[in-house]
């Protein structure tokens, strides 16, 4: 049985994108390198087609993954998202219990995760912690330096 992964809309058109750019314009050209490789001769001796062959392979296993992946795929209904807790596409501004210090956080399904850009996955440990939570409750997250506290301040869409 494949694995159901959820998707925001931008993540699911992010992928469907990928996929057409390696089938329409990737794979013709492995296979225009290929042709022209076969075309210098002997394929015993021809580093060229080798390399263009298991580029090609790579290619194939990477379309083959994206097609799982998509067929797979449940689309997330932002629309119907309790915001009165903590729940994949919340947007969390949590402060550190010891510190003080703030962050906003937009939890995603791990496939969509993005630190650079405030999206941590449901699965990470600071995504665990918080999942359920409500506004005002401390969630104590294990990491590898120990157990921090983090209050949630709000949550929202």
């Amino acid at each position: 049985m494949a694995q159901i992964s959820y998707f925001t809309e931008e993540g699911l058109k992010k992928l469907q994108d990928e996929l057409h750019q390696l089938k329409a314009y990737e794979r013709p050209s492995i296979s225009k390198q290929i042709a022209e490789a076969r075309d210098k001769g002997d394929l015993s001796e021809n580093a060229e087609y080798d390399a263009a062959k298991e580029a090609q392979g790579l290619l194939e296993m990477r379309i083959s993954k994206l097609e799982a992946v998509l067929n797979n795929a449940r689309l997330i209904d932002e629309s119907t998202l309790d915001l009165s807790k903590v729940l994949i596409l919340s947007k969390v501004k949590i402060k550190n219990s010891a510190t003080g210090a703030t962050m906003t956080y937009t939890l995603v399904a791990e496939n969509e995760a993005d630190f650079k850009a405030g999206k941590i996955s449901v699965e990470s440990p600071i995504g665990k912690g918080l999942l359920g939570k409500k506004i005002g409750e401390i969630a104590d997250i294990q990491v590898p330096s120990g157990i921090m506290k983090f209050e949630i301040i709000e949550i929202s869409r």
